[in-house]
Parts: C-alpha cells; structure tokens; sequence
C-alpha cells in the first residue's frame, strides 16, 4: 500500500510504503526545505512499535528500538526515561498518527490516554510526550497534547491512516502549492526521479 502526504503549514512531500506480513513495515521518504529524511518502522501485528531507522540527509543515522519487556534504547543506548512510552511520534509525520489509532482500536466516543517517544528529527532528540485520543466519529479522532493547549480533529481513511490532519498535513497538495515561494521544486517528485535529477 502506498501513501503520500504534503506538508501545509511547512512545505513538505511524504512517500510511504506499507507492507503486511508477520510484522508490519513501513519504509518512507521524506522532503522538506530542511533536506531529505529515509526512515524505516516495524510494528508487530498488533501495532505495536519495535523499530525505527532514521537516515537524514547529512549521513547520519539513528534508531530508536523498543523490546518485548517495554525496554526502550536510542542508538542501542538504554533509555530507562522512557519506560512507560509504546508508540513513537515521529515530529514531522503524520503516519505515527496511525500507530495508536489501530493499536487502541478504540470504540465510538471512548478516549485513550498515551505516553509516546517523541522523536525530534532535527536534533535527534527523544523526550516521551502525554497525549490522548479520542474518537469522535467513524473517520474522525480527536488528537490531544496534555502538556500544551495544542489539539486538532484528525479525519482517517478505512485503514486508520491519516487523510487530514488540519494545519499541518494532507493527502492532497494544499492550494497554490506549486506557487508558494518556499516550496522546492522537486518536493513532489517521485523518490525514483529525485535521485536521478541533477
């Protein structure tokens, strides 16, 4: 399955993979007017994060891995301030969006209090993050930060991947895309093409 989501308030092009197996996968591309970013996720059936590879444009590399026992590590460096946390927050994607959605599975109305890894891509900084979910309709579900004021309802597909995520990113170019004058040319450039553009 394939997906692609553009960047509203900061322009940005997102193409992700995802594939089903024993373990879930996603493999994905990220442009924004900061470089260019390669990251790779595995979940295990049950949507439960495992592992994170994060390629960034100047050649360094990070991860982020969570074992069965709940024990976190960033650059196989234990991390026990991050015991409590199951989900990662990937800052400039809306993808970890969908982690909790399917992990919670959550009924009509119900709400979820979480604790995710928040994962800063520019510093490679990982703090953990109070966040809530609530489900407020078929499609929709309400995003919460419960350490700021910040919350957006965010509109999913049947999957529980992210259609519309208000002010910050879409599936669709936002208007005058193509104009603004801080979007690079080759944001919405297939992967495949940008590697070969000069």
């Amino acid at each position: 399955m394939d997906y692609a989501w553009y960047g509203v308030q900061k322009p940005s092009i997102e193409r992700l993979q995802f594939k089903v197996g024993e373990k879930l996968q996603a493999q994905s591309i990220l442009t924004n007017s900061d470089g260019r970013y390669d990251y790779k996720v595995t979940l295990d059936a049950d949507w439960v994060f495992r592992d994170l590879t994060l390629h960034r444009h100047d050649d360094r590399r990070f991860e982020v891995c969570r074992g069965n026992d709940g024990t976190w590590s960033v650059n196989k460096e234990v991390r026990p301030d991050l015991k409590g946390a199951i989900d990662i927050d990937l800052a400039f994607s809306p993808f970890t969006n969908t982690l909790p959605i399917r992990r919670l599975n959550l009924a009509l109305g119900f709400r979820a209090e979480i604790t995710t890894a928040y994962i800063d891509a520019s510093s490679f900084r990982v703090v953990t993050d109070p966040q809530a979910y609530t489900r407020t309709g078929v499609d929709l579900y309400l995003y919460e930060s419960l350490d700021s004021d910040f919350r957006r309802q965010i509109r999913v597909d049947g999957d529980g991947f992210v259609i519309d995520y208000p002010g910050l990113y879409s599936r669709y170019p936002p208007a005058g895309w193509h104009r603004r004058p801080d979007a690079e040319s080759n944001l919405d450039k297939r992967p495949e093409d940008r590697a070969t553009s000069p």
